[in-house]
């Protein structure tokens, strides 16, 4: 059993409900690890997915509620397998054998006492892949720091500077707040982004911002919010992928696509920010294709 389990506070909820006991917390994730699936991932960013794909790792449930998710069935349905911490182990390293190029975590925030032990296996029995942590960043402070030297690339997302529209829209409170701290945690733990020879991320952050219709000012704020207190080399992925689905379908603020106006708005304070690392997806392409615009030589 985990201790950190027995009375759990792994994120900023903070339930406090023993999972060894098999509780149900916020996340409603037990003791036990639940995965949805696990496959080779093409259409991350490019210096995450490469030519040869991500090592994806889908974890079933979520700390957060949001309206519009677009895997709802596993994060908000709970769709998924329990595995064991060795049968996790085993998946790290199958996909190892993929020739992937990195083992590539998703909404793993519920398992990570569980996920640093299967990382250990894994590695004990031969494991050298980088480690991609892919969070919504309602990340506890203390819990980001079990993970240091475990985690060697962060994706966190930052998707609202409003947290009204958190409440609205994913039902938590105090969400930039958190979030911001965590992700100030996640580059102070893994430092300037490296790349390697053929433009891979080897370690560093990678910050995600998906933009929501009828929110353009929300989108500016973040953006805004990341030029002003991080490192100007920080990379961004910004994302025009939404649409709605799940909950958001019946909300007349989210039931739509972007516009063309809405998107233009967001290129154009992009380039009057000077952003200079990252990614931009175009608009109206196939939601999980990425196209770069910024230069990432640096």
């Amino acid at each position: 059993m985990l201790k950190e389990l027995e009375q759990c506070t792994i994120c900023p909820h903070k339930c406090k409900i023993n999972r060894n006991e098999n509780q149900i917390g916020r996340c409603k994730a037990k003791d036990t690890v639940k995965i949805a699936l696990y496959s080779t991932h093409d259409f991350e960013e490019p210096c995450i997915s490469g030519e040869k794909g991500s090592g994806t790792v889908f974890f079933s449930n979520c700390n957060l509620n949001c309206v519009y998710c677009q895997n709802y069935e596993i994060s908000q349905l709970g769709k998924g397998k329990e595995i064991t911490i060795e049968e996790l182990a085993d998946i790290f390293l199958k996909q190892q054998e993929k020739d992937v190029e990195n083992i590539n975590l998703v909404t793993p925030t519920s398992y990570v006492p569980q996920i640093i032990e299967a990382i250990k296996i894994a590695r004990a029995r031969g494991l050298k892949l980088p480690i991609v942590y892919n969070t919504n960043s309602y990340e506890n402070i203390e819990t980001l720091k079990m993970l240091e030297g475990y985690v060697d690339i962060y994706l966190p997302d930052l998707k609202y500077a409003n947290n009204e529209l958190a409440k609205r829209y994913s039902k938590i409170d105090n969400y930039f707040e958190i979030a911001t701290q965590a992700i100030k945690e996640m580059i102070r733990q893994v430092g300037e982004t490296k790349l390697d020879e053929r433009g891979m991320m080897r370690k560093g952050v990678l910050i995600r911002h998906l933009v929501l219709p009828n929110n353009i000012e929300n989108s500016k704020k973040v953006l805004k919010w990341i030029r002003e207190n991080l490192p100007k080399s920080t990379y961004i992925s910004i994302m025009a992928q939404y649409f709605p689905t799940y909950k958001a379908k019946e909300m007349t603020d989210l039931n739509r696509k972007l516009t063309k106006d809405e998107w233009s708005e967001i290129e154009d304070y992009i380039d009057e920010l000077e952003i200079e690392n990252g990614y931009i997806q175009e608009l109206g392409e196939h939601e999980e294709e990425y196209v770069p615009k910024w230069d990432l030589s640096e």
